[in-house]
């Protein structure tokens, strides 16, 4: 121990030698003689770990050191990173404004409900529990609530659903924009909701009563509007209405509809051409189709292009695009020929059961006959004869050979004039209705999973649709931001010049992702669920001392983010609108 006017210390001197930097940590002890100070290196420390350097100096320097947790106490621990996320995704898509534009106690739980969508996807009971277990609920204010609170904040939030609506038009759509529409269905959990419908159901869940809803994004597949209707409504019935709403609700006169076969059908087109300055791009129908092949299409232009525009008195003012994609051509026929072939064998089967007398009346006979056909779906390539006693079947070639013609073969129609879009441009814009296809797997299973609906109440069904269209239009900004981490593929340039008729092909550095799950930095590429479960680890912490005084307050320390989380915060806060 040095005695007074003496002191030991850690000196620490660096130094480069051949490129390489050189640390040196001396115990020194320091001392007067004759007037003048002396240091006199009693040992060497470099050989230690730096912290344990930094250890020594610190105890040298009079501070009193001891174990964290022997001094503090975590009281509680909630996953932040990926609460974060979402909020600043909402903030910088000025989402709250957005929903109302002064603040209220509605406006937070709409928030914090969006942003539990995108999280986890609950019940409006188990919401409530839910965000209490993350930082969510203290971060919008919404620690006391309950679920009628939440009911409420819904009923609020369907009144408001055209103001909202018409501030997302504003921002994404303007004259002569390329709208995209369609519709679909998720089914329900109950019978006493006036919307629920037996109808054309999407989801595999034969006999279960359903809700359709149709979806408005601009040319990218971002949300602007969502329309519920009942469950027994037909796709084509609901076009009008939404023309209708983009004129008088969104105030913009001039717009491209963008809508499938079975949504934009020749009804429907016949009530647009009433409005002016409102256009159209759909697809022929496989009846049309092979019309259009008896007389005006000539199946020999194929051989030395894959698209080709032509017109047809049938559709005055408009222009076709024949499209013939060879891969999928190949891909129906293969398909077709495995029903057929797994069809046949079926009917032998039946053959069978009835030669040995398992099956005797006709009635009987057709009820298994039925089956199998219902099974496979290509009895109407079969000629069938069912008698008391006996069943026969013919394959009819000529109804294979007539389909397998159109096989790859689809036709685009517009009203647009070339000077509007060229043909190749057309047959991209019909192509973009993925985007919307991509929305509803987005909100029905991958997501946010708008299905099964429990509400009973229309105006509770309704709200929960919107609720979740609010959230996916988050999520895709959020998926938009975060392309350069998921497997998504970045080059978005190049679909806007690919041939508009071959499959889409990604990019190198998409194949490169996918195929080693590793980005360039060698780090792993993510999911949008897995990103943000990566992101729930920065935890915000609640600490105090240990043994302090109740009144004493408590502080808070989060995790630092690691470099893959810092960055992915980083993107989100580029997000503009």
């Amino acid at each position: 121990m040095a005695s007074r006017g003496q002191r030991v210390h850690v000196v620490t001197t660096s130094r480069r030698y051949k490129g390489r930097l050189y640390r040196t940590h001396l115990l020194r002890h320091s001392y007067r003689e004759n007037g003048r100070v002396k240091n006199e290196t009693v040992g060497n420390l470099s050989h230690l770990p730096e912290p344990v350097v930094e250890l020594i100096r610190k105890a040298l320097q009079g501070e009193i050191l001891a174990p964290v947790t022997s001094v503090f106490e975590i009281l509680s621990s909630f996953p932040q990173g990926h609460v974060q996320a979402v909020l600043t995704a909402m903030r910088r898509l000025g989402f709250a404004p957005l929903v109302a534009s002064r603040p209220c106690r509605e406006r937070d739980l709409v928030v914090a409900m969006v942003a539990a969508r995108i999280l986890e996807p609950y019940s409006k009971l188990a919401t409530t529990r839910a965000w209490h277990t993350t930082t969510l609920a203290a971060d919008c204010g919404v620690q006391e609530t309950g679920e009628d609170d939440l009911y409420a904040a819904m009923d609020w939030l369907l009144e408001r659903q055209s103001r909202i609506e018409r501030k997302l038009a504003a921002r994404h759509l303007d004259e002569q924009s390329l709208v995209l529409y369609d519709l679909t269905s998720s089914y329900f959990e109950g019978v006493t909701c006036p919307l629920a419908k037996l109808g054309h159901n999407r989801d595999g869940k034969e006999g279960k009563l359903q809700v359709n809803y149709g979806l408005l994004t601009d040319s990218r597949g971002c949300p602007v509007s969502v329309s519920v209707y009942p469950g027994n409504t037909g796709d084509a019935t609901t076009v009008l209405a939404q023309v209708h709403k983009i004129r008088d609700e969104f105030g913009i006169r001039s717009v491209v509809l963008v809508g499938d076969r079975g949504m934009i059908s020749q009804k429907q087109i016949d009530q647009i051409r009433q409005l002016e300055d409102i256009d159209w791009i759909t697809a022929l129908k496989t009846g049309e189709i092979r019309k259009l092949l008896e007389k005006a299409l000539q199946m020999g232009l194929f051989d030395e292009r894959n698209l080709f525009e032509l017109t047809d008195p049938v559709f005055p003012g408009e222009r076709l695009m024949a499209c013939r994609n060879p891969l999928l051509a190949k891909r129906r026929a293969h398909t077709r020929q495995s029903l057929i072939e797994a069809t046949a064998r079926e009917f032998e089967k039946v053959q069978r059961m009835v030669a040995r007398g398992k099956l005797k009346g006709a009635d009987e006979i057709g009820l298994r006959v039925g089956q199998v056909a219902n099974n496979y779906s290509v009895a109407k390539h079969f000629e069938l004869e069912i008698r008391d006693g006996s069943f026969t079947f013919r394959l009819l070639s000529e109804k294979v050979a007539a389909e397998a013609a159109l096989d790859g073969i689809y036709v685009i129609r517009t009203s647009l004039g070339p000077e509007r879009l060229n043909t190749d441009d057309t047959v991209r814009s019909y192509k973009l209705l993925s985007n919307v296809e991509r929305a509803f797997r987005s909100l029905k299973t991958v997501d946010l999973k708008v299905r099964p609906i429990f509400h009973h109440l229309e105006t509770r069904v309704r709200a929960h649709i919107f609720l979740c269209m609010l959230a996916y239009y988050v999520q895709w900004h959020m998926l938009e931001a975060w392309r350069e981490l998921l497997f998504s593929d970045e080059d978005q340039q190049a679909h806007l010049t690919r041939d508009p008729v071959a499959p889409a092909e990604r990019s190198p550095s998409a194949l490169h992702k996918a195929a080693t799950h590793t980005l360039d930095d060698g780090t792993e590429v993510h999911s949008f669920r897995t990103l943000l479960k990566e992101l729930s680890t920065i935890v915000r912490n609640v600490c105090r001392r240990k043994q302090s005084p109740d009144n004493e307050p408590t502080f808070t320390m989060a995790t630092t983010a690691n470099a893959k989380q810092q960055r992915a915060l980083d993107l989100l806060e580029a997000i503009t609108v």
